[in-house]
This record gives C-alpha cells, sequence and structure tokens, in this order.
C-alpha cells in the first residue's frame, strides 16, 4: 500500500489516470479525453499502474480497445489519498 501511495503521489499524471477510472471501466482514449493527456502518454502510465497492481486491463488479447479497471490495491490507494485530500471515494 505503501508503494501505491507513493507511486500515486510522485505523478500528477498517475493520480489523473486513477481518478478518471473511478469506479468505470474505460478505455485509453476515454481516459486521455477526460484528464486531457495525450494518448501516448496515457498508456505508458497505465503499463506502470499495471505493473504496480493498481489497474488491470481486462481484455489484455485487444490490440484496440483495451478496457481497464481498479484493482482493490488502487482503489485503497486512491481513497486513502481522496480522504486526506477531501476529493470523492471510489467503491
Amino acid at each position: 500500500m505503501v508503494n501505491a501511495i507513493s507511486l500515486l503521489k510522485s505523478s500528477d499524471y498517475r493520480h489523473r489516470i486513477i481518478e478518471a477510472i473511478g469506479d468505470d471501466t474505460l478505455t485509453p482514449s476515454e481516459i486521455a479525453t477526460q484528464t486531457r493527456l495525450r494518448l501516448n502518454h496515457v498508456s505508458m502510465f497505465l503499463k506502470e499502474l499495471k505493473e504496480n497492481r493498481l489497474v488491470k486491463c481486462l481484455n489484455e488479447d485487444s490490440k484496440k480497445g483495451r478496457l481497464y479497471e481498479l484493482t482493490e490495491l488502487g482503489k485503497d490507494a486512491i481513497n486513502k489519498l481522496t480522504k486526506k485530500w477531501g476529493s470523492t471515494r471510489i467503491s
């Protein structure tokens, strides 16, 4: 959990991506639109977040339209941060 929180606190991009996903299941394009980040940056950070078990890809074998959700660790980490910052909690 400490590593997950540290990872999110060390990058505004990671934090924005995790918050954008929230309780939803989103494609990288949808995340890019919501966060106003370039798609290539979203893809790079999703890979990193996945490696650190904060997000999971539901259809890994697809070349297009990959769907991402938060893992329980991702939800717990963002909830711990938002509790401190007063933002909306993710269930």
